[in-house]
């Protein structure tokens, strides 16, 4: 069991029967449309190894038919698709919410205050196929159900999310050690992987013909170490725009103090494009200043290296939003290279290493202002290459895409959302696994001058490789 580090937590084994009913996520009342035969096998699926689980069987598993009730959170969705996003609905079927056994206490989702908390959706008409994600940035289990969950479940996926067993902006105080909470989110996505499989079987009486692992930001890095180091586990993945750790750099800590360091006055324009921002991406930079820059680092820098400057963040990165996002003045000077051989030992604990098992497709946004793509997939690639993988790969960079597809809101004018190019991507890797179609390759989106650039994507099969 996981502890949090400075704060003793005493670890409690949790059956569901022990639970208190205020624990139980409300049951769809009766005449809600809800028919007997579609909720037949609801009862007999567990999921292994889950210390409490909660089942409902829904008429519609996507978020419209969610809209207002536990079972999904637009909050923890905001800014990842545009708002004009068109999303499938009518999809029947049985969520299954629970937690695995952990000692840390960070997700409050449905009162429950308890980490390493899931959902996994089973459509009523299954196509047979599993698509498994884990929560972008330091969101949880529910953020990705706009984006990803409503289209796979229309296609007949099943769906399973894990929270990676930390969440929130404290989430670097989990664990003993430095890297613990970080090396938790891989091991998690494992774990749910591995019990969603079981869970799948149970409830259609036959195992999942076809596994998927995908995600966004550190989703996509759960993708990438997924099919590194579980390739058993999937069939392929698609990753948008994941994080890259790698023991010496390039990563957040090699990036993100010169973003910094503008912050405070100390470094220039220049300087950003040195360490890999994207030039014409500098009327972004003042969101990511207010935004982003700030607390990615801090927390992240905590969670490798919390020596560096144990006074801040401290035990907290704040409690308010205000103190949440606000930069250790510290981070201006941080330098990777010079700290002690540990931080990198920590690092090394669940870096990349481009040795990838099963096909991936990489998108990323040339206007990407958190994780710049010189700095990130580019190198990924590269990286992939160099271990003799790069047949298992196809890098796509849509231009105009940045980190979070809400932005095109603001500047529609400049920007095109990452989440068309992304479904169609994972249509590719489909054809790719199960029919032998070779996807495009790799290939630069342009931004079309006109036309839909919120709900089509179309890749170019005649396109040159781009690496």
């Amino acid at each position: 069991m996981r502890v949090s580090r400075g704060v003793p937590v005493v670890a409690t084994t949790w059956v569901a029967t022990a639970l208190t009913a205020a624990l139980a996520l409300p049951t769809p009342a009766a005449g809600a449309g809800v028919e007997a035969s579609h909720c037949a096998h609801q009862g007999r699926t567990r999921v292994p190894g889950a210390a409490f689980q909660q089942s409902a069987c829904l008429a519609d598993l996507t978020t419209t038919g969610l809209a207002g009730t536990p079972y999904t959170d637009p909050t923890d969705q905001a800014g990842l698709t545009a708002q004009g996003t068109r999303t499938p609905s009518g999809v029947p079927g049985v969520q299954i919410d629970g937690y695995f056994p952990d000692s840390s206490s960070f997700n409050a989702t449905h009162g429950w205050r308890h980490d390493a908390q899931f959902v996994i959706r089973l459509p009523d008409h299954w196509n047979g196929g599993l698509v498994v994600t884990g929560a972008p940035g330091t969101r949880r289990q529910y953020a990705t159900d706009k984006a990803i969950s409503d289209r796979v479940l229309a296609q007949g996926y099943a769906y399973a999310a894990t929270d990676k067993g930390n969440n929130g902006a404290d989430f670097y105080r989990d664990g003993t050690r430095p890297g613990d909470a970080v090396a938790e989110w891989n091991t998690r996505t494992t774990q749910l992987t591995r019990a969603a499989k079981r869970a799948v079987a149970q409830h259609y009486g036959r195992s999942p013909r076809r596994t998927y692992m995908t995600g966004i930001s550190n989703g996509g890095y759960l993708t990438r170490w997924q099919l590194e180091n579980h390739p058993e586990l999937y069939d392929g993945g698609v990753d948008w725009e994941g994080a890259l750790w790698t023991e010496d750099g390039p990563s957040l800590l090699t990036s993100l103090p010169t973003a910094v360091a503008r912050m405070t006055g100390s470094a220039t324009d220049d300087d950003l494009y040195a360490v890999g921002f994207a030039r014409g991406s500098e009327f972004l930079w003042p969101y990511h200043e207010k935004a982003y820059w700030g607390v990615t680092q801090k927390i992240y820098r905590a969670e490798f290296d919390p020596s560096y400057d144990p006074d801040c963040p401290g035990p907290t990165a704040g409690t308010t939003t205000e103190q949440v996002l606000a930069p250790c003045a510290t981070d201006a000077a941080y330098d990777l290279a010079s700290r002690p051989e540990s931080v990198r030992r920590a690092v090394a604990r669940v870096a990349l290493t481009g040795r990838i098992g099963r096909p991936l497709i990489t998108l990323h946004g040339d206007l990407d202002a958190l994780l710049p793509k010189a700095a990130d997939s580019d190198v990924y690639a590269r990286m992939i290459d160099a271990r003799g993988k790069g047949r298992l790969h196809r890098y796509y960079t849509v231009q105009g895409g940045t980190h979070v597809d809400g932005l095109y809101d603001t500047y529609p004018d400049r920007l095109r959302p990452i989440l068309p190019c992304y479904r169609t991507a994972f249509d590719a890797l489909v054809a790719w696994v199960e029919r032998g179609t070779p996807p495009p390759a790799d290939q630069v989106v342009d931004r079309p001058a006109s036309g839909d650039v919120v709900d089509s994507c179309a890749l170019d099969h005649r396109a040159a490789a781009a690496r």
